[in-house]
């Protein structure tokens, strides 16, 4: 599976201070943190780049490729903005831009863009008519929307990643199988086939600091069986890393991933979350069991759901 960076974001105050303030050090060290870790791209969000963030991103890109040989995810609502970073980037074709939607205009925007250079396009499936639909089927219809417009200007769907958006679980925990259930219809859908990926950390997003890393990576782990190609995720997360690589190769490195691999397979195979056991006497195992529960709304969310 392929991994997006999410840490360099104007929501974190220290990235936006160091952008504002052209700190490269910090930039860079963030960039090479990520290429550490192993990740394919990095995101570069600069949210709608007004007023005095103008050139935010080719001196991002520029700074970035100096030390780093590195693709890159160009993430912001400031069409110049994105295209100064392509035009910037030596292989724009491996590159990405971060995103576009069912909205005529935004839509129409990002893919000739994505057309002019060649680059993998993020698109998400939402619009400002609809919000983001809450099943499957009302994805799909904007997916195809998208799908339609990539085809008029040439886009093969090897390009397109369709993110079907997932809410918090804390703030409806029946959207959790939704977003799942409409990743497996993305893969089924289209021929060729197109692909698929999740801002990962949307799941947890308002639950207690000290469990949304595991939030995470269980989601991880039940989407990746659902088909999903690739993520936006902690690039810091050294346990999310390690969870996608003993998923791809299935060898276990101890006891409790042999649980995750179990769990993976069962959402590959449509199994039942009653199919799941685990053993009770492994704090490992309990912790990803009950999240598991949480995910499949088998069991109500509550922020202490993992000490009960």
């Amino acid at each position: 599976m392929k991994l997006i960076g999410e840490n360099i974001h104007i929501i974190s105050k220290s990235t936006r201070s160091a952008i504002e303030n052209r700190d490269t050090d910090y930039i860079v060290n963030m960039a090479k943190k990520q290429v550490h870790s192993g990740i394919d791209w990095i995101d570069l969000n600069i949210g709608p780049a007004r007023k005095n963030w103008a050139g935010a991103m080719r001196w991002l890109t520029s700074i970035i490729l100096n030390e780093l040989d590195v693709n890159l995810s160009f993430d912001s609502t400031n069409m110049d903005e994105i295209e100064a970073g392509l035009k910037f980037h030596p292989c724009p074709a491996d590159c990405v831009i971060n995103s576009a939607s069912g909205d005529p205009e935004r839509l129409e925007n990002m893919t000739k863009l994505a057309a002019n250079y060649g680059s993998h396009l993020i698109a998400l499936t939402l619009s400002n008519e609809t919000g983001i639909p809450k099943d499957p089927d009302g994805r799909i219809e904007i997916a195809s929307v998208i799908l339609e417009k990539a085809m008029e200007y040439g886009i093969d769907n090897s390009k397109i990643f369709l993110d079907p958006l997932v809410l918090p679980v804390n703030v409806d925990q029946s959207q959790v199988m939704a977003a799942l259930d409409s990743i497996r219809v993305f893969k089924e859908s289209f021929d060729p086939p197109v692909m698929t990926t999740i801002g990962l950390s949307n799941v947890s997003n308002g639950s207690p600091k000290e469990i949304r890393p595991l939030i995470n990576r269980i989601f991880c782990v039940m989407a990746m069986g659902c088909g999903l190609d690739s993520a936006i995720v902690d690039a810091f997360d050294t346990e999310l890393i390690r969870t996608v690589r003993i998923l791809e190769t299935q060898r276990p490195e101890k006891e409790s991933d042999k649980l995750i691999i179990n769990l993976h397979n069962l959402m590959s195979e449509f199994g039942e979350f009653e199919d799941l056991s685990y053993n009770k006497d492994n704090p490992e195992e309990v912790e990803i069991y009950k999240t598991a529960k949480i995910l499949f709304n088998k069991n109500i969310y509550a922020h202490n759901y993992a000490e009960c």
